[in-house]
């Protein structure tokens, strides 16, 4: 077994995946050759003790010989990243069903926030360079196991097909192919951007299936959170804050603990907007035993300018809160701890980081779960 994982956490299997897929690292002896275009990307950086110091400090050119896994494996990486969270799950939620984007958003605070502490205890490093080709700069600062880009989605595509079995009527087999196959491709997309070996591919999608399982059966308490008493948003502001301010300490500053803050307070801001939904009766609420709807309706053109509309309506609202609550959070943390304004570096501090981050997204949340309804409302979009 030992020589198993061993194998398993070897980056010449990543680096063989890589040059399968077509994906080579440039001749060191000519430098500048292909120079255009997305064949260029960081792959090595110094490492101090498995980890980069300075992720732009020393920049490798690569080569990609087959384009079709170029940009499927580059776009799959994108159905992990931030861009397509803040567009699906509110999507969801507007245009889909409440219902669904609850559970949805629940698991996936979860697992991320579990996902990313557990790199920073375990600190194993991500697979080294040379002979893998690194194709993205931000996260090579962080720990490799587990792939919380594979517990995320393996999280929100099995989440969403558990939660509408029951609700909707389709072919379960194609729901389940679709869920298999955008995980899967999500995970493939880490092995050929060069961010995770095998093992911690592997790891991710195992401890979500277990925290799924786990949770299960307390899913239906998640369903009837936002009729809890009026001390629930209490108890859902103070523990994520306390969780996300004593995030484990990191040997060196990465952006982990600032991602971990965002996903955890949008999570506390939408629990706390179904809950200001439910207690002021503001806008109608999702019912969790619907009968089964035995024909999703299909898309027609009237429908998807209403979702367009509804989903760019809502965007916009968020962006003018997130910009506006993260500067005034801003302004005020720095004039308390008298840090010079619009220093970057100090955004960073513990004391600044958590707390304008912790602000900023739990209002997101609540902006997209109680506010953007009813604007929609009010514009006569419902």
């Amino acid at each position: 077994m030992a020589e198993l994982l061993r194998s398993l956490q070897d980056s010449q299997l990543v680096a063989r995946f890589q040059r399968r897929c077509g994906l080579f690292p440039a001749p060191e002896d000519n430098p500048r050759e292909n120079s255009a275009g997305p064949s260029e990307g960081t792959t090595r950086v110094p490492e101090v003790a498995h980890l980069p110091a300075n992720p732009q400090a020393y920049v490798e050119k690569h080569v990609v010989k087959n384009y079709f896994y170029y940009y499927l494996f580059r776009f799959s990486a994108a159905l992990g990243q931030e861009v397509f969270y803040i567009t699906f799950l509110p999507f969801t939620h507007w245009n889909i069903d409440p219902y669904l984007s609850r559970r949805l958003v629940m698991i996936w605070v979860l697992v991320m926030y579990i996902g990313q502490v557990a790199k920073d205890i375990l600190k194993w490093p991500r697979p080294s360079s040379p002979p893998v080709v690194k194709l993205e700069k931000r996260v090579v600062a962080e720990y490799g196991m587990p792939s919380t880009h594979a517990m995320a989605a393996t999280a929100i595509s099995f989440t969403l097909l558990i939660s509408s079995m029951d609700r909707y009527q389709y072919p379960f087999v194609l729901g389940l192919t679709m869920a298999v196959v955008f995980s899967t491709l999500v995970c493939l997309s880490r092995l050929y951007t060069g961010m995770h070996t095998v093992l911690d591919v592997l790891g991710g999608v195992l401890i979500t299936a277990f925290l799924i399982a786990l949770t299960y059966p307390a899913w239906t308490l998640i369903d009837s959170l936002d009729s809890a008493s009026p001390l629930f948003p209490v108890c859902v502001i103070v523990v994520p804050f306390f969780l996300c301010y004593n995030y484990p300490v990191s040997d060196f500053y990465s952006p982990t603990r600032a991602d971990t803050t965002t996903i955890v307070a949008a999570g506390a801001g939408v629990t706390l907007g179904f809950w200001i939904n439910h207690f002021f009766q503001l806008v109608s609420q999702p019912s969790p035993s619907l009968p089964v709807i035995r024909n999703i309706p299909p898309l027609t053109t009237d429908m998807l300018v209403l979702g367009l509309t509804k989903f760019t309506v809502g965007i916009v609202l968020i962006i003018l809160v997130r910009q506006l609550v993260q500067n005034l959070s801003l302004q005020v943390l720095f004039s308390w701890f008298k840090v010079v304004t619009r220093n970057k570096e100090a955004r960073r501090r513990l004391e600044i980081e958590v707390p304008y981050k912790f602000v900023t997204y739990t209002s997101v949340g609540i902006c997209a779960t109680t506010f953007v309804p009813m604007l929609h409302r009010f514009l006569g979009l419902l």
